[in-house]
């Protein structure tokens, strides 16, 4: 078992980031490219169902934190898989529109089409990685943002379904700024699958409660310990480290903080003025219009007040 927890710790982020897009690609490039099969398309599905099913065998082999897989406890893994089918759902149709974007901005010369495929791939991700770091540092930033992103970061826990946890509105505007700008210039639908598929991977790799170790490169990658400390709910300690995935722009802003001023434990993520965050996907959704940055928790999350029977019945509990 000590063989394969360590097995899991140095290989998952590899295997996930390298293998399982490496796929994607060689699904996109040869399969629909070259050989013109759009139907196959339809793989990426099963996948990012792989991907997903990696996550949660790897938390369970090599956890970070024990009880981050306790579901049950939680609660939350129905409103979860419900934010799974609104991100991946809003993602397709992003990608259904790129004709659409295409014909409105007729821009499609400036994409360097002669690259390889796997170069517009990287291009792609260098820029979206970019766009999403400057979005998401903007989402702390500025109440009205901020009360959209609240949602993605009210959990209390982080394990490989976080990563799309996140308002459909705040993930229109994510695409937006982060994709609309490569599909304008002309970015092909082959690229944006495969840049889709990698962002993906990328947030559920960066979520997942593995203990990963990265070597050298854990001081270059937004993963396990560098983003649990952008989670903390130390009221503004967490703005920190927005990466998607390379720390170097946040080098370069200032807000890289490789280490937390104090041990993180499981119990230390999540809104400090939100500590009855709500579990239900539909409060959820209307957690931004209630919720006031800075006027502490809504009412309507608030616990109610016990009887004194029911003071009477949880302290008889609790000792029992």
């Amino acid at each position: 078992m000590k063989t394969l927890r360590e097995i899991v710790r140095y290989g998952y982020a590899p295997f996930m980031m390298f293998g399982l897009t490496g796929a994607a690609y060689w699904v996109v490039s040869e399969l629909v490219v070259a050989r013109g099969l759009t139907w196959a398309y339809l793989l990426i599905v099963p996948l990012l169902g792989i991907a997903y099913l990696c996550a949660f065998g790897a938390e369970k082999i090599a956890p970070f934190f024990e009880d981050w897989n306790d579901h049950h406890a939680h609660g939350d893994t129905q409103t979860n898989i419900l934010h799974i089918i609104a991100y991946e759902t809003s993602a397709i149709n992003g990608v259904f529109l790129i004709p659409v974007i295409c014909w409105l901005f007729p821009f499609q010369g400036l994409w360097p089409t002669e690259w390889p495929m796997w170069g517009q791939v990287l291009m792609a991700f260098l820029v979206a990685d970019f766009a999403f770091m400057a979005m998401h540092y903007l989402s702390h930033r500025l109440p009205v943002l901020w009360r959209l992103h609240s949602v993605h970061h009210g959990v209390g826990r982080l394990y490989g379904l976080n990563g799309v946890i996140r308002h459909p509105l705040h993930q229109v505007i994510d695409m937006v700024v982060g994709n609309m700008p490569l599909v304008i210039i002309g970015m092909p639908v082959p690229v944006a699958v495969v840049l889709g598929f990698l962002i993906s991977v990328t947030l559920i790799v960066q979520h997942s409660n593995v203990d990963t170790r990265l070597g050298p490169l854990a001081r270059h990658l937004s993963i396990g310990r560098v983003h649990h400390l952008h989670h903390v709910n130390w009221g503004t300690e967490g703005d920190c480290n927005f990466g998607l995935l390379l720390t170097v722009w946040d080098r370069l802003l200032g807000t890289f903080h490789e280490k937390p001023p104090r041990p993180i434990t499981s119990k230390d993520m999540g809104v400090d003025e939100l500590p009855h965050f709500p579990k239900g996907f539909v409060e959820q959704m209307v957690l931004p219009f209630v919720y006031k940055p800075g006027a502490g928790e809504p009412e309507r999350y608030k616990p109610k007040s016990e009887t004194p029977a029911q003071e009477a019945r949880r302290l008889l509990d609790a000792a029992e």
